[in-house]
Protein backbone atom coordinates (compact mmCIF):
# COMPACT_ATOMS: atom_id res chain seq x y z
CA UNK A 1 0.00 0.00 0.00
CA UNK A 2 1.38 3.39 -1.00
CA UNK A 3 0.86 6.19 1.49
CA UNK A 4 0.92 9.91 0.86
CA UNK A 5 2.33 12.05 3.67
CA UNK A 6 1.13 15.59 4.39
CA UNK A 7 2.31 17.95 7.10
CA UNK A 8 2.36 21.71 7.66
CA UNK A 9 5.21 24.20 7.55
CA UNK A 10 5.61 24.30 11.34
CA UNK A 11 7.31 20.89 10.91
CA UNK A 12 10.50 22.74 9.92
CA UNK A 13 11.56 19.92 7.58
CA UNK A 14 14.59 20.78 5.41
CA UNK A 15 13.74 20.93 1.72
CA UNK A 16 15.97 17.98 0.79
CA UNK A 17 14.03 15.67 3.14
CA UNK A 18 10.71 16.95 1.79
CA UNK A 19 11.87 16.13 -1.74
CA UNK A 20 13.46 12.81 -0.81
CA UNK A 21 10.30 11.50 0.84
CA UNK A 22 7.82 13.32 -1.43
CA UNK A 23 6.10 14.94 1.56
CA UNK A 24 3.42 17.53 0.85
CA UNK A 25 3.84 20.58 3.10
CA UNK A 26 0.92 22.97 3.64
CA UNK A 27 2.17 26.48 4.49
CA UNK A 28 0.80 28.26 7.54
CA UNK A 29 0.20 32.01 7.48
CA UNK A 30 2.34 34.84 8.84
CA UNK A 31 0.79 38.31 9.10
CA UNK A 32 3.52 40.93 9.23
CA UNK A 33 2.75 44.66 9.27
CA UNK A 34 -0.63 44.06 7.64
CA UNK A 35 0.70 41.78 4.89
CA UNK A 36 0.02 38.05 4.71
CA UNK A 37 2.83 35.66 3.85
CA UNK A 38 2.62 31.94 3.17
CA UNK A 39 5.17 30.57 5.64
CA UNK A 40 8.61 30.50 4.04
CA UNK A 41 7.62 32.57 1.01
CA UNK A 42 8.40 36.24 0.52
CA UNK A 43 10.51 36.77 3.62
CA UNK A 44 13.47 34.75 4.84
CA UNK A 45 13.73 33.51 8.40
CA UNK A 46 16.84 35.60 8.95
CA UNK A 47 15.12 38.78 7.75
CA UNK A 48 12.09 38.06 9.92
CA UNK A 49 14.11 37.61 13.10
CA UNK A 50 16.22 40.68 12.38
CA UNK A 51 13.09 42.80 11.97
CA UNK A 52 11.09 41.27 14.82
CA UNK A 53 12.41 43.34 17.78
CA UNK A 54 11.74 46.67 16.04
CA UNK A 55 8.26 45.96 14.65
CA UNK A 56 5.66 48.48 15.79
CA UNK A 57 2.82 45.97 15.45
CA UNK A 58 3.49 42.42 16.69
CA UNK A 59 3.17 39.82 13.92
CA UNK A 60 0.41 37.27 14.10
CA UNK A 61 -0.13 33.79 12.66
CA UNK A 62 -3.03 31.86 11.20
CA UNK A 63 -3.88 28.32 10.14
CA UNK A 64 -4.17 27.40 6.44
CA UNK A 65 -7.62 27.22 4.88
CA UNK A 66 -9.58 24.04 4.18
CA UNK A 67 -8.79 24.50 0.50
CA UNK A 68 -5.09 24.50 1.27
CA UNK A 69 -5.48 20.90 2.49
CA UNK A 70 -7.93 19.73 -0.17
CA UNK A 71 -5.36 20.30 -2.94
CA UNK A 72 -2.57 18.02 -1.62
CA UNK A 73 -5.06 15.36 -0.53
CA UNK A 74 -6.61 15.31 -4.00
CA UNK A 75 -3.19 15.32 -5.68
CA UNK A 76 -1.86 12.37 -3.67
CA UNK A 77 -5.01 10.26 -4.02
CA UNK A 78 -5.14 10.76 -7.78
CA UNK A 79 -1.43 10.12 -8.30
CA UNK A 80 -1.23 6.57 -7.03
CA UNK A 81 -1.53 6.82 -3.23
CA UNK A 82 -4.01 4.49 -1.55
CA UNK A 83 -4.23 6.49 1.65
CA UNK A 84 -2.99 9.80 3.10
CA UNK A 85 -1.52 10.40 6.55
CA UNK A 86 -1.76 14.06 7.46
CA UNK A 87 0.35 14.93 10.54
CA UNK A 88 0.18 18.36 12.11
CA UNK A 89 1.13 20.78 14.88
CA UNK A 90 -0.21 20.33 18.41
CA UNK A 91 -3.95 21.03 18.56
CA UNK A 92 -3.61 22.74 21.95
CA UNK A 93 -1.55 25.46 20.26
CA UNK A 94 -3.16 25.88 16.85
CA UNK A 95 -6.32 25.06 14.87
CA UNK A 96 -4.36 23.45 12.01
CA UNK A 97 -5.42 19.90 12.95
CA UNK A 98 -9.10 20.92 13.07
CA UNK A 99 -8.91 22.47 9.61
CA UNK A 100 -7.14 19.39 8.23
CA UNK A 101 -9.86 17.14 9.67
CA UNK A 102 -12.56 19.21 7.99
CA UNK A 103 -10.77 18.83 4.67
CA UNK A 104 -10.26 15.09 5.26
CA UNK A 105 -14.03 14.73 5.55
CA UNK A 106 -14.20 15.27 1.79
CA UNK A 107 -12.31 11.99 1.29
CA UNK A 108 -14.09 9.44 3.53
CA UNK A 109 -11.85 6.58 4.61
CA UNK A 110 -8.94 7.89 2.57
CA UNK A 111 -7.25 10.46 4.83
CA UNK A 112 -6.13 9.98 8.44
CA UNK A 113 -5.30 13.17 10.34
CA UNK A 114 -2.92 12.94 13.31
CA UNK A 115 -2.22 15.44 16.08
CA UNK A 116 1.54 15.28 16.64
CA UNK A 117 1.35 16.99 20.02
CA UNK A 118 4.48 18.86 18.97
CA UNK A 119 6.02 21.59 16.81
CA UNK A 120 9.10 22.18 14.69
CA UNK A 121 11.22 19.04 14.29
CA UNK A 122 9.19 17.37 17.04
CA UNK A 123 6.50 17.28 14.37
CA UNK A 124 9.00 16.86 11.55
CA UNK A 125 10.49 13.68 13.00
CA UNK A 126 7.01 12.14 13.24
CA UNK A 127 6.32 13.00 9.60
CA UNK A 128 9.64 11.40 8.65
CA UNK A 129 8.76 8.26 10.62
CA UNK A 130 5.54 7.98 8.63
CA UNK A 131 7.30 8.62 5.33
CA UNK A 132 9.90 5.93 6.02
CA UNK A 133 7.09 3.44 6.70
CA UNK A 134 5.42 4.42 3.44
CA UNK A 135 5.20 1.02 1.79
CA UNK A 136 4.31 -1.21 4.75
CA UNK A 137 0.74 -0.10 5.35
CA UNK A 138 -1.29 2.42 7.31
CA UNK A 139 -1.16 0.58 10.63
CA UNK A 140 2.61 0.14 10.48
CA UNK A 141 3.06 3.82 9.67
CA UNK A 142 0.79 4.82 12.57
CA UNK A 143 2.83 2.59 14.87
CA UNK A 144 6.06 4.18 13.64
CA UNK A 145 4.69 7.66 14.34
CA UNK A 146 3.50 6.67 17.81
CA UNK A 147 6.86 5.10 18.61
CA UNK A 148 8.72 8.26 17.58
CA UNK A 149 6.34 10.41 19.59
CA UNK A 150 6.84 8.36 22.76
CA UNK A 151 10.62 8.71 22.48
CA UNK A 152 10.59 12.42 21.60
CA UNK A 153 11.98 15.34 23.60
CA UNK A 154 11.68 18.98 22.56
CA UNK A 155 13.27 21.57 24.87
CA UNK A 156 14.36 25.17 24.46
CA UNK A 157 15.79 28.20 26.21
CA UNK A 158 14.20 31.49 25.17
CA UNK A 159 16.05 34.78 25.30
CA UNK A 160 13.14 36.65 26.86
CA UNK A 161 9.61 36.14 28.22
CA UNK A 162 8.28 39.02 26.10
CA UNK A 163 7.11 37.13 23.01
CA UNK A 164 5.81 34.14 24.93
CA UNK A 165 3.79 36.40 27.20
CA UNK A 166 2.18 38.45 24.46
CA UNK A 167 1.39 35.40 22.34
CA UNK A 168 -1.33 34.37 24.80
CA UNK A 169 -0.84 30.76 23.73
CA UNK A 170 0.84 29.52 26.91
CA UNK A 171 -0.45 31.47 29.94
CA UNK A 172 0.42 28.61 32.31
CA UNK A 173 4.11 28.94 31.52
CA UNK A 174 4.01 32.66 32.19
CA UNK A 175 2.21 32.10 35.50
CA UNK A 176 4.68 29.42 36.58
CA UNK A 177 7.63 31.69 35.93
CA UNK A 178 6.06 34.71 37.57
CA UNK A 179 5.74 36.75 34.38
CA UNK A 180 9.26 38.16 34.76
CA UNK A 181 10.49 39.55 31.47
CA UNK A 182 14.12 39.72 32.61
CA UNK A 183 14.62 35.96 32.91
CA UNK A 184 15.38 33.40 30.23
CA UNK A 185 12.70 30.71 30.46
CA UNK A 186 13.43 27.03 29.87
CA UNK A 187 10.48 25.28 28.25
CA UNK A 188 9.52 21.81 27.10
CA UNK A 189 6.89 20.84 24.55
CA UNK A 190 5.26 17.67 25.82
CA UNK A 191 1.91 16.07 24.97
CA UNK A 192 0.84 19.18 23.11
CA UNK A 193 1.54 21.60 25.93
CA UNK A 194 4.32 24.08 26.56
CA UNK A 195 5.61 23.44 30.07
CA UNK A 196 8.00 25.51 32.18
CA UNK A 197 11.07 23.51 33.22
CA UNK A 198 13.10 26.30 34.79
CA UNK A 199 14.55 29.75 34.29
CA UNK A 200 18.02 31.29 34.30
CA UNK A 201 19.45 34.80 34.27
CA UNK A 202 22.16 34.68 31.62
CA UNK A 203 22.66 33.34 28.11
CA UNK A 204 25.63 31.30 29.29
CA UNK A 205 23.51 29.61 31.95
CA UNK A 206 20.84 28.92 29.35
CA UNK A 207 23.37 27.30 27.01
CA UNK A 208 24.72 25.13 29.81
CA UNK A 209 21.21 24.04 30.79
CA UNK A 210 20.22 23.09 27.25
CA UNK A 211 23.44 21.11 26.85
CA UNK A 212 22.68 19.29 30.11
CA UNK A 213 19.16 18.46 28.92
CA UNK A 214 20.50 17.15 25.60
CA UNK A 215 23.16 15.02 27.27
CA UNK A 216 20.49 13.49 29.54
CA UNK A 217 18.54 12.12 26.54
CA UNK A 218 21.04 9.28 26.15
CA UNK A 219 21.59 7.49 22.85
CA UNK A 220 19.65 9.24 20.09
CA UNK A 221 18.06 7.96 16.90
CA UNK A 222 17.40 11.46 15.58
CA UNK A 223 18.56 14.92 16.60
CA UNK A 224 17.87 18.46 15.42
CA UNK A 225 19.54 21.53 16.89
CA UNK A 226 16.93 24.30 16.85
CA UNK A 227 17.47 28.04 17.10
CA UNK A 228 15.73 31.31 16.35
CA UNK A 229 18.46 33.18 14.48
CA UNK A 230 21.08 32.22 17.06
CA UNK A 231 23.40 30.25 14.81
CA UNK A 232 26.57 30.80 16.86
CA UNK A 233 24.91 29.47 20.01
CA UNK A 234 23.53 26.53 18.06
CA UNK A 235 26.95 25.70 16.59
CA UNK A 236 28.47 25.81 20.06
CA UNK A 237 25.80 23.43 21.36
CA UNK A 238 26.50 21.02 18.52
CA UNK A 239 30.24 21.19 19.15
CA UNK A 240 29.81 20.49 22.86
CA UNK A 241 27.55 17.54 22.15
CA UNK A 242 30.10 16.11 19.74
CA UNK A 243 32.89 16.63 22.28
CA UNK A 244 31.04 15.14 25.24
CA UNK A 245 28.71 12.53 23.73
CA UNK A 246 29.86 11.72 20.21
CA UNK A 247 28.79 8.08 20.57
CA UNK A 248 25.26 9.03 21.64
CA UNK A 249 24.32 11.36 18.79
CA UNK A 250 23.24 10.20 15.33
CA UNK A 251 25.45 10.64 12.29
CA UNK A 252 22.99 12.95 10.54
CA UNK A 253 22.18 15.92 12.78
CA UNK A 254 19.80 18.56 11.47
CA UNK A 255 20.46 22.25 12.05
CA UNK A 256 17.28 24.33 11.91
CA UNK A 257 16.56 28.05 12.13
CA UNK A 258 12.97 27.72 13.34
CA UNK A 259 10.25 28.96 11.03
CA UNK A 260 8.88 32.49 11.53
CA UNK A 261 5.37 31.21 12.34
CA UNK A 262 6.77 29.56 15.48
CA UNK A 263 9.36 32.27 16.10
CA UNK A 264 6.60 34.86 16.32
CA UNK A 265 5.66 33.33 19.67
CA UNK A 266 9.19 32.53 20.88
CA UNK A 267 11.25 35.53 19.83
CA UNK A 268 14.78 35.73 18.43
CA UNK A 269 17.98 34.30 19.93
CA UNK A 270 16.39 31.13 21.29
CA UNK A 271 18.17 27.78 21.44
CA UNK A 272 16.84 24.25 21.73
CA UNK A 273 16.74 20.73 20.36
CA UNK A 274 14.40 17.99 19.26
CA UNK A 275 15.61 14.44 19.87
CA UNK A 276 14.21 10.95 19.47
CA UNK A 277 15.77 8.45 21.86
CA UNK A 278 17.12 5.29 20.29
Amino acid sequence: MKLGIVTDSTADLPSYLIEQHEIQVVPTILVLEGKEYADGIGISREEFYNRLPSLQTPPTTAAPSIGDFLSPYQYLLTSGCDHVLSIHAASQLTTIVNVARQAAGEFPGKVTVLDSGSLSMGLGFQALAAAEANNIGVNAALEAVESARKRLQVKAALDTMEYLKRSGRVPGVVANLGGLLSIKPMIELRDGEVKAIGAVRTTRQADEKILSFALSVGEMERLAILHTNAEDRARNLLNELMNQARQSVPRDILFVNVTAVIGTHLGPNGLGFAAVRK
